[in-house]
């Protein structure tokens, strides 16, 4: 039977994480900082641990493989853009924007979850399309209803639009595409990542509605998700910029359901989203604050999903 969530996720911890200059360029929820670098390194670093140490004790498993020093990959604690883990045994590398993050595609993390017992039947690697200058990145860029075989996903420039449809060919998605924004200098640009704006669970969807300007558009998304039985919770644009979008539902202890989200996230929340949230998992949240000041990113792109079956 097919399932929203899983209790196996894979973790990269990070070893020379910074801002990354090659995605600041459309990751706007990147920031200048006065730390030293080995000092933000170091923060995120335990920020990384703590987040690990809440997941495990709810009886989430976690592979966690380390980044290599020597590849200067300073976002490799993302590594849902670059990899997805599907139920049938396939994998998909994905092509990456920024010519850095590239590197963070390595053999040895494949290696590590087969030598805990992952079968991997087929690769469906999308990688070639680099060098075209044509992007889609992983579960950042698509997010994704398992069980209803759609996949949702916000144009952008690391989001291509017939790469996303040849995505749903291969592994049998339905595409619902929109553009979402966000304000930036008084223009309305578009959200480097989907994953940002919404979050799919199995009886629920985080979705800031706002961000899609398109009127025709915003009503289609609102209605896939309604007529899939989700509880749809808004949330609003500032509250996007506290990374309230980027939420991962996984599964613990007896299958026991919980929605993992940033410190910053949980405190944006207002009490009555936090009471329907919970009627679908408990919330577990974490300080990641280093990480997202720096990186653009929050708890949902620190976690891939591994739905691959065991021997």
């Amino acid at each position: 039977m097919m399932s929203q969530a899983t209790n196996e996720v894979l973790m990269i911890r990070p070893v020379q994480f910074r801002k990354n200059e090659e995605t600041a360029v459309n990751n706007y929820y990147q920031q200048e900082s006065n730390l030293k670098a080995d000092v933000v390194a170091k923060n995120a670093q335990k920020e990384f641990d703590n987040l690990v140490e809440v997941l495990v004790k709810f009886g989430v498993k976690v592979t966690i493989v380390d980044d290599d020093p020597r590849l200067d990959t300073p976002d490799a604690l993302f590594p849902n853009n670059w990899i997805s883990f599907h139920s049938n045994g396939d994998i998909a590398l994905y092509p990456m924007f920024a010519p850095n993050r590239r590197r963070e595609r390595r053999p040895e993390v494949l290696e590590k979850l087969e030598s805990q017992g992952f079968v991997i039947n087929n690769v469906v690697d999308y990688t070639d399309a680099e060098s075209e200058a044509i992007f889609l990145e992983g579960t950042g860029s698509v997010v994704l209803d398992r069980v209803n075989r759609k996949a949702y996903c916000a144009l952008s420039p690391r989001a291509d639009e017939e790469l996303l449809i040849e995505f749903c060919e291969d592994f049998e998605y339905t595409p619902v595409i929109f553009v979402a924004n966000q304000t930036v200098l008084g223009k309305r640009l578009p959200i480097y990542h989907t994953n940002v704006m919404m979050c799919i669970g199995d009886t629920f969807a985080v979705i800031c509605l706002d961000c899609i300007d398109d009127k025709k558009e915003r009503k289609n998304v609102e209605q896939h998700l309604r007529t899939d039985g989700k509880t749809v919770i808004r949330i609003t644009e500032e509250q996007v910029q506290h990374f309230a979008g980027n939420m991962l539902q996984v599964l613990g202890y007896n299958n026991e359901s919980f929605i993992v989200m940033s410190t910053t996230a949980f405190k944006s929340l207002t009490d009555r989203q936090k009471i329907t949230i919970e009627t679908c998992g408990t919330i577990l949240h974490s300080d990641l604050s280093v990480i997202e000041k720096h990186g653009g990113g929050s708890a949902r792109c620190m976690i891939a999903e591994v739905f691959l079956r065991k021997k």
